[in-house]
């Protein structure tokens, strides 16, 4: 069985990698804020003081950390996995960053004889506990077949989109989508409200419908009560959106509803609400509806 390395130990990261140790994965593990490792090293995980002494012992590394300056520190930097990593070590990016940059790292580390392949995920807090994400991968076919097992480990579903930066062109897509369907819920419990019906009615009601959705199910409670603990933090969210709208500008493509989420989201972000899931746009729609 592959040796496995896993850098980020986030909301999601964290509940990924204890899912590959439970697959029987010998693990080293490092985050960049230390602590996060704990209960990863109670499961038989060892902590490595950084990347490049994580990589040393991995035959496949995962990265799950927020943005793509993090991955490129995770990589490059002075004690990045570059500089620690075998020649036919695989990399497994499940971070949500920019498509071009991805191949551009990928080049790098196949100068070094390294494989790349990413790997974005989708599917929330509860689809990294329960092993349940989906997985939209980038890559060459054969580097795809090696860390397929590694994936699968993590999500149920895992879907090869095509060269190196197809997965994360992918979750742009998904993000876009998204945006669109939180903000539709948002606006349709608010107005089910402000008309007096019962919210918990209308979502019973909703869902043996066309208008059912993930987010109808897991988060209109959350929409409903106006609290939003951490599920998909706004910020990364935000973050993620200005991924999708670079690559919307680049292919010609006009995203007024994803626009109108990202001003959302700024205005969210900017009141102090970065940190909230990203439910939390229905308290910009409760706000603007006088709730």
């Amino acid at each position: 069985m592959d040796r496995v390395g896993f850098a980020g130990l986030g909301t999601m990261g964290a509940a990924m990698a204890a899912n590959l140790l439970r697959a029987g994965y010998p693990l080293h593990v490092w985050n960049r804020t230390p602590g996060k490792a704990g209960p990863l090293v109670d499961l038989g995980a060892v902590e490595a003081a950084s990347p490049r002494e994580m990589s040393a012992e991995a035959d496949i590394v995962v990265i799950c950390v927020s943005d793509t300056p993090d991955v490129e520190a995770v990589l490059f930097g002075p004690d990045g996995l570059a500089h620690g990593a075998r020649e036919g070590t695989l990399v497994i990016d499940c971070s949500t960053i920019s498509p071009s940059a991805t191949r551009e790292f990928a080049g790098r580390l196949r100068e070094r004889g390294v494989a790349m392949i990413d790997a974005p995920v989708s599917g929330g807090s509860e689809g990294a506990i329960h092993g349940t994400l989906t997985i939209m991968v980038g890559g060459e076919k054969d580097d795809v077949t090696r860390g397929h097992a590694v994936l699968a480990a993590m999500g149920r579903t895992v879907t090869h989109m095509g060269p190196v930066g197809a997965g994360q062109a992918t979750k742009a897509v998904n993000q876009v989508i998204i945006s669109g369907t939180y903000l539709a819920v948002a606006e349709g419990l608010v107005l089910a409200m402000k008309a007096g019906l019962d919210p918990d009615a209308v979502v019973s009601a909703l869902s043996g419908g066309a208008a059912q959705s993930w987010v109808l199910t897991n988060r209109s409670g959350r929409m409903v009560e106006n609290r939003y603990p951490l599920g998909f933090k706004v910020s990364l969210h935000r973050k993620d959106l200005a991924i999708a709208l670079d690559l919307a500008r680049q292919a010609g493509v006009s995203l007024p509803v994803t626009g109108l989420a990202a001003q959302l989201e700024n205005g969210l972000v900017a009141n102090g609400h970065g940190d909230d899931d990203m439910s939390a746009l229905a308290r910009s729609i409760r706000e603007l509806s006088g709730m």
